[in-house]
C-alpha cells in the first residue's frame, strides 16, 4: 500500500493573525508501531493511538531536550496508559493491558471509553530542565481523550483549546489512518473568531473520515481554520525507544552485588523486558558473572 511508506508529519503555526496556535499531525506509521509491538486488539490499539497522538503534539510544544510523560490511569480494563514524548517528535507508549477488544458503542464506533474508563485521571509529567518537573493532573470525563485533553489544556495549563485525535482501525485489527490536531486560543481572540471556530468544528466531517480520504495535516488545517494560516515548520514523528543493552547492564549493576549473586545462584539467567517497546534482553550466567565484578564494591584507598 502506498501510504504505508508514508513518513508522520507534524505542521504547526499560526492562523487567523496569530489569535490562533495551530497544529496537526499524521501518526498513521506511530500507531502501526505501537500495535505490532504490543500486539493490541482494535479497541485498545485506537485508546493507545489517540493518547500518542495527543503526546506527539504536546511534545512538539516543547523546546530543546525537553521531554514529557503522559499517563492515562482509568478505571477501565486497559489499565493504565502511559506515554513518552520529546521535542523532536519521538514517541514512546504501552499500555498495562493491550489485548482488550470491546464490543461497539452506540455511534457503532471503538469504545475507547469502555477501555479507557469514564473515571480516574490524566498526569501530564513535564521535564524542563529544572530541579523538579512540571506536573498537571486533571480527572477523566469522558474517556474518549479528545474532549479529555480539551479539558486538561483549559484546566491544567490555563490554555483554552480544542484537541481532535482519530485512529482508524479496520476488521481484521490493522490501522488504515490516525492523526490529530490542536488548536489553541491566544490573547487577542474575539468573541466572533470563537464562534466562527465552534461552527467550522461543528461542520468539519469526523476525522476518522478525513483521514480515511487521505486528507494530510495541512488539510484537516483547512477545515478548521480555512486559509489563513502562516505554518512555521514541520516535524517527523516516529516510535523511538530509548532502551539498550548497555541501559540495562547498568540496570543491573545498580542492583548490587548480593542480588546479582543471588540471580545467578537462584536462576543463572536474567531476562529484562522494556515496557515501552517489547525488545527482550537476555543475560547468561557468564555475563551476569562479569556484570557481578562489576557491581562489587571497590576497594577503599
Amino acid at each position: 500500500m502506498e501510504n504505508s511508506i508514508e513518513k508522520d508529519i507534524l505542521v504547526r503555526g499560526t492562523a487567523w493573525g496569530s489569535k490562533l496556535r495551530v497544529f496537526s499531525v499524521r501518526t498513521t506509521e506511530l500507531v502501526r508501531e505501537l500495535q505490532r509491538r504490543h500486539q493490541s486488539l482494535p479497541t485498545a490499539t485506537a485508546a493507545l493511538g489517540r493518547t500518542a497522538t495527543a503526546a506527539a503534539m504536546m511534545g512538539a510544544m516543547l523546546k530543546g531536550e525537553e521531554k514529557l510523560t503522559i499517563q492515562v490511569k482509568g478505571d477501565g480494563p486497559m489499565g493504565q496508559i502511559v506515554m513518552d514524548a520529546n521535542a523532536h517528535g519521538e514517541v514512546r507508549g504501552y499500555a498495562d493491558h493491550p489485548q482488550v477488544q470491546l464490543a461497539s458503542n452506540a455511534q457503532n464506533k471503538l469504545d475507547v471509553a469502555g477501555a479507557v474508563g469514564r473515571d480516574g485521571f490524566i498526569h501530564v509529567l513535564k521535564d524542563l530542565g529544572l530541579k523538579e518537573p512540571y506536573r498537571g493532573s486533571v480527572p477523566i470525563i469522558s474517556g474518549e481523550l479528545g474532549e479529555d485533553f480539551t479539558y486538561y489544556f483549559a484546566s491544567s495549563e490555563q490554555t483554552p483549546s480544542v484537541v481532535g485525535l482519530g485512529v482508524l482501525v479496520d476488521e481484521y485489527g490493522q490501522v488504515l489512518n490516525a492523526g490529530g490536531f490542536i488548536v489553541q486560543l491566544l490573547p487577542g481572540v474575539s468573541d466572533e473568531d470563537i464562534t466562527r471556530l465552534e461552527q467550522a468544528i461543528a461542520n468539519m466531517p469526523p476525522l476518522s473520515s478525513l483521514l480515511d480520504q487521505g486528507e494530510t495535516p495541512e488539510g484537516v488545517l483547512g477545515f478548521l481554520v480555512g486559509d489563513d494560516v502562516q505554518l512555521m515548520d514541520e516535524l517527523e514523528i516516529k516510535f523511538q525507544c530509548k532502551c539498550s543493552k548497555e541501559r540495562v547492564e547498568r540496570t543491573l549493576i545498580s542492583m548490587g552485588a548480593d542480588e546479582l549473586n543471588a540471580i545467578i545462584e537462584e536462576d543463572g539467567q536474567a531476562q529484562v523486558e522494556c515496557h515501552f517497546c517489547n525488545e527482550s534482553y537476555v543475560f547468561d550466567r557468564a555475563q551476569l558473572k562479569v556484570l557481578l565484578e562489576q557491581a562489587q564494591p571497590k576497594p577503599k584507598e
